[in-house]
């Protein structure tokens, strides 16, 4: 557990505890959505919304770091390769999180939907 919170705040705290918050409420809203009888087109909604924004949240993160990590090369002047490939690998933990935490929404979009049809032909 303290190696996911060392990778959590390696990724940029500001956008990977934000992509965790997002997580944890996709998962509370898959609960509900399980609980719920029928087919819930604002949960689901509401669902695909917030997974599509921890995407677009981590590439933004990326960005954001990839910038202030040229700026830095930019003042210093020349890097190693394996210090550039080491601020490389950090700058991919919020894109990786956010997919992660996208694809868990699809998914959970697609079991819910799926599920809907089945009790709507019942």
């Amino acid at each position: 557990m303290a190696a996911f919170f060392a990778k959590l705040n390696e990724g940029g705290p500001l956008f990977m505890y934000v992509i965790l918050f997002l997580l944890i409420l996709i998962l509370v809203l898959l609960v509900k959505g399980f609980l719920e009888k029928g087919n819930n087109q604002k949960t689901l909604s509401l669902i695909g919304s917030i997974g599509l924004f921890t995407m677009v949240w981590g590439f933004l993160g990326q960005t954001l770091g990839l910038i202030g990590a040229f700026q830095a090369i930019e003042k210093v002047g020349d890097v190693s390769m394996a210090l550039l490939a080491g601020g490389l690998k950090v700058s991919l933990l919020a894109p990786i999180f956010g997919l992660i935490v996208f694809l868990i929404a699809r998914l959970g979009i697609i079991v819910l939907t799926w599920m809907g049809k089945e009790t709507n032909q019942s």
